[in-house]
């Protein structure tokens, strides 16, 4: 009913301050349940890194309005990233994007059910946009989660905005499109850069970012190799999914396997096959 929907579209916006970086914090009540957040960045040069969700977008525009932000970056195109892309191009603020992103935020391709609960479908990006060319901080593609996917370098503050890379350390849970090799590379080639500070997406600021990223890639590459040599041995998706993985997830469930712990075998499976 018209009650629970208005329940479902409750939103929260924390305004988190650190050192240098300010984080904004969004969430709805749907996205809380499945205990996500999807954060942006403000640095003290008033750049904004990504845009927030599609559900909070009269709070973004709050937010902008109360703080000067000189241009925009757009890590990729998911809507929890690039929610309110055409909010700010309203505005007429500079934005940088990877020209595969923009073609994938104009127009928007449709979402699952699940993720229309959580973030709600982003509106596409139709305004003209004022190209950003970044300067102090460097957009570096870290292709894995998505084929557009970026992460943002601050060298000078040795500071990485990591938006979808990390997410965690045991994290055993893909999308369908998801390249879990090309993954591997971009925490490989972050580390190497040596991050004293790493802000993520749903996470905030991680502690540790050169070994969280470490761990992280030594996690996936473990338990890929658990999951071949099921393969080898003969074991099927199922027996895969309950023996190694404990399991389907709640969010594989949720999303009908478009998130899945599933998808992380398949892919396994795929490339074992190849």
């Amino acid at each position: 009913g018209q009650d629970g929907a208005e329940w479902q579209s409750r939103v929260v916006v924390d305004v988190v301050p650190h050192d240098g970086v300010t984080q904004w914090r969004f969430s709805t009540v749907s996205s809380r349940l499945n205990g996500y957040t999807a954060s942006a960045f403000v640095t003290a040069d008033g750049i904004l890194i990504d845009t927030g969700i599609p559900a909070c977008a009269r709070e973004f525009e709050r937010l902008l309005d109360a703080t000067t932000i000189h241009a925009v970056m757009v890590t990729h195109h998911h809507e929890d990233h690039a929610g309110n892309v055409e909010l700010a191009a309203q505005r007429g603020i500079p934005i940088w994007m990877a020209p595969a992103t923009r073609a994938l935020v104009t127009p928007v391709a449709p979402i699952g059910v699940y993720r229309r609960l959580t973030w709600h479908s982003m509106r596409p990006l139709r305004s003209r946009v004022i190209q950003y060319v970044p300067d102090a901080l460097q957009p570096i593609a870290a292709p894995g989660h998505c084929v557009d996917h970026h992460v943002v370098w601050h060298p000078s503050a040795r500071t990485l905005f990591s938006a979808d890379l990390f997410l965690g350390v045991a994290v055993r849970i893909a999308h369908r499109d998801e390249d879990l090799w090309a993954a591997l590379a971009s925490l490989d080639a972050a580390a190497l850069l040596e991050p004293a500070r790493m802000f993520c997406a749903h996470r905030g600021l991680v502690p540790d970012p050169v070994g969280a990223l470490r761990a992280k890639a030594a996690w996936t590459r473990e338990l890929i190799e658990a999951i071949s040599t099921r393969i080898g041995r003969g074991d099927t998706d199922a027996q895969i999914l309950k023996s190694v993985m404990g399991g389907e997830s709640l969010s594989g469930r949720a999303s009908f396997g478009e998130y899945s712990r599933r998808n992380f075998i398949r892919a396994v499976r795929a490339r074992v096959a190849t």
